[in-house]
């Protein structure tokens, strides 16, 4: 069930003009633009970084190995499922593995900013991208999962997101959530980085719940690699943060990087087996709506 923005009328209709008030959204190339004022500047996000992300996210450990463990968490506990939102796609990163891993799901994408829309609408073939305000998703009990990945931590009012997230959601249907984990790890790269918070466990607990979704599955993961997480951390706290480059952790020697993914592949099969971490430098996250 497609939503007006402009007079909050519910309608099927193929198309999006509104029955009601004959409003349509505008279109950008094949984005459709749901929330114009956010497009180009908010502050959850830097759009000048989108440019970095799209040319390290394919070949770094971190983004490689999240991918694995979403394809994996949705086809485990999703096995059934015909359509997908992502929230905060960003670059459209994870659309892309997921349109190689699932060739007859249908997908879609949405972010508050246009240009990493640019980005995702090169990367993808098949999937529908949306400009928007993650907090006023235009749809009602219309996918089967919904996924925000790294992306709460971002928003202000992350509980309306997860309230705009499960009114999106079929009943009966599901969410998947990454977070930074542990607030004690809060460095300038969460700053430079426009995070709102880290999460304990608890609180993302709490949140989740009072949005309406039961949780299925929760776990840490980058759970091998924390203790150099910490290390990395604490000589951060120990730095100005004048000319902070938050994108100096992303640049890993080849050989390393190599050797970092191998680490979270062996902590992915422990995953798959049912063995939850409790501590790491991220939460995953498995919810159904109630």
């Amino acid at each position: 069930m497609k939503i007006c923005t402009s007079c909050l009328e519910r309608f099927s209709a193929p198309n999006w003009k509104c029955p009601a008030c004959q409003y349509s959204p505008i279109r950008m190339d094949r984005i459709l633009s749901f929330a114009p004022d956010l497009a180009e500047a908010n502050d959850g996000f830097s759009p000048s970084d989108f440019a970095k992300l799209a040319n390290l996210e394919a070949g770094h450990f971190w983004f490689r190995s999240r991918n694995r463990l979403i394809i994996w968490a949705l086809k485990r506990y999703f096995p059934e499922a015909e359509n997908f939102l992502e929230l905060g796609c960003g670059t459209g990163f994870v659309l892309m593995g997921l349109e190689r891993a699932f060739p007859h799901l249908q997908l879609s994408g949405g972010d508050a900013y246009s240009v990493g829309l640019k980005y995702a609408s090169d990367r993808l073939s098949r999937t529908a991208l949306y400009q928007l305000d993650a907090k006023s998703v235009p749809f009602e009990g219309e996918f089967d999962v919904v996924g925000a990945f790294d992306v709460l931590e971002h928003v202000e009012d992350d509980v309306a997101m997860l309230f705009s997230m499960r009114n999106a959601i079929k009943l009966g249907g599901g969410a998947l959530i990454t977070v930074p984990q542990h607030p004690f790890l809060w460095s300038a790269l969460d700053e430079c980085s426009c995070h709102k918070r880290r999460y304990s466990r608890q609180d993302l607990l709490k949140k989740v719940k009072s949005a309406g979704f039961e949780i299925v599955r929760v776990t840490s993961f980058v759970t091998s690699l924390f203790p150099f997480m910490m290390l990395s951390r604490f000589i951060q706290k120990k730095k100005p943060k004048e000319n902070f480059d938050a994108f100096m952790e992303f640049k890993i020697n080849p050989v390393l990087n190599r050797f970092l993914e191998g680490f979270l592949k062996i902590e992915g099969q422990l995953l798959k087996t049912g063995l939850s971490f409790p501590v790491g430098g991220s939460l995953l996250m498995v919810a159904k709506r109630v």
